[in-house]
Formats: C-alpha cells, sequence, structure tokens
C-alpha cells in the first residue's frame, strides 16, 4: 500500500485551473492521479465565497503542518523555572510536581511524563544532576531512547548453531550437550540445566547468581563429573 502524500503548491494551482474550467472532482483526481475524496476535501476547507485559492490552501496546509507534533511545554521560561526549581531543590518528583501546578489552578497544565521527557532531555538535568533523579523517592525508572538494546544481565554468543556438527543436528550420537539457565522468581538464584541431545539426559546445578563466570563455572563441573566414556 502506498503512503499517503500531501498536495503540493503546484497540484493546488492545477487544481485551481482544472476546477474553474468545469471539471467535476472525479475528472481533476483522475488528471492528478489522486483519491476523488483528497480533492473533495481539498476544496471544502479552502474556498472562499465558493471560490478555491491555492495560495490561502498552501498557506492553512504550512500553519497546521508547524502545529504538528508534540507541544515543548518546558520551552516556556517560567514553567521551566519552576520545574527545575522543585525538582532540583526540592527533590519532589515529577508526579508532585504535576499535582501542585494543577492544585494551584496555574495558568499551566502539564503532565508527569512531560516532566520526565523534559528533564531527561535536558542535559543539564541529565548530566550534571543524574545523582537528583536517582535520589527521587519513587524513583523511577531509568529511561532509554526507542532504538535502545539493553546489554546488561545478558551473556554474549560469539556463535550460533549453525555452526555445530552434522551429529548434533541429527541426534544420531551422544555426547553433544545443550546449556540453559532458568531463574528464580526473585532474579537471584538460577539453574544451569545441560541436556544430552540425543538421550534428553538432563543433569543440573543451582548457582548463586546468573553471572557469566558463574554459569561457566557450574557447566564445567557439571561435565567434569561425567564418566570419561
Amino acid at each position: 500500500m502506498s503512503l499517503y502524500k500531501h498536495l503540493t503548491i503546484d497540484e493546488r494551482e492545477r487544481i485551481f485551473l482544472i476546477f474553474h474550467q468545469g471539471y467535476s472532482i472525479r475528472d481533476i483526481a483522475k488528471l492528478l492521479e489522486r483519491n476523488p475524496s483528497t480533492i473533495s476535501r481539498e476544496l471544502k476547507r479552502n474556498q472562499i465565497n465558493q471560490n478555491y485559492s491555492p495560495s490561502v490552501a498552501q498557506s492553512k496546509y504550512t500553519k497546521r503542518k508547524s502545529n504538528c507534533g508534540r507541544k515543548l511545554l518546558l520551552k516556556n521560561p517560567e514553567l521551566k523555572a519552576l520545574v527545575k526549581k522543585l525538582f532540583l531543590n526540592k527533590q519532589w518528583s515529577p508526579e508532585q510536581i504535576a499535582s501542585r501546578i494543577k492544585f494551584e489552578k496555574s495558568a499551566y497544565r502539564i503532565s508527569f511524563n512531560t516532566i520526565y521527557r523534559g528533564d531527561f532531555n535536558e542535559v543539564n538535568l541529565s548530566r550534571g544532576h543524574r545523582g537528583a533523579i536517582r535520589e527521587l523517592r519513587h524513583k523511577g525508572k531509568t529511561r532509554h531512547t526507542k532504538n535502545h538494546l539493553e546489554k546488561r544481565g545478558k551473556i554474549a554468543v560469539t556463535h550460533t548453531i549453525h555452526e555445530r556438527p552434522i551429529a548434533a543436528n541429527n541426534r544420531s550420537t551422544i555426547g553433544h550437550w545443550e546449556a540453559d539457565t532458568v531463574a528464580g522468581k526473585t532474579g537471584k538464584t538460577c539453574l544451569v540445566t545441560l541436556t544430552d541431545r540425543k538421550t534428553r539426559y538432563l543433569i543440573v546445578e543451582k548457582i548463586e547468581k546468573k553471572k557469566s563466570m558463574h554459569v561457566r563455572d557450574s557447566i564445567i563441573q557439571l561435565l567434569s563429573a561425567l564418566p570419561k566414556k
């Protein structure tokens, strides 16, 4: 499916010329290779005294476009100064700040999420005062960009299952083990499991922390206890 594209000033000028020559909306849409509803909406929005004006239409579109997107409320100097004062000096949480502004019937209305976004995007807050963010009484979660990839607590894998021997894939011989970990409810203790691919024989060991060195040592211990042949 093709994405919708807004009418250009050239298309609006063509609509003006064709429309005043008496062509129908469907004819105009066919000539411009546009949907008839697009042409109909354009004419209804931008007629003055039943006359379509391409310049007025373009001006309205530019204004609508400039009003799109998230409103940067914390760009207001008075509101920004108040938020910074309560956040940094008094250690108020964003929820408390938003509630206070609403309670005092201020001319401004701001949500705590807007304060979070503003605080974490501001260089002087997110870097120089990172401690202040961490000391909030509700200890809000660390926020990342949309494309952030969490790497903490993950064991780096330098190879894939596609590299294992054919015998392991076919389960034709014993001695090929699959390792896995099962974390407990608290996320601290962990079970390390080894399963033979052919026989499905399972051996397990409990470790106190799911760290790479502990998992490695546990696997060595489990394999060392097996008979040599």
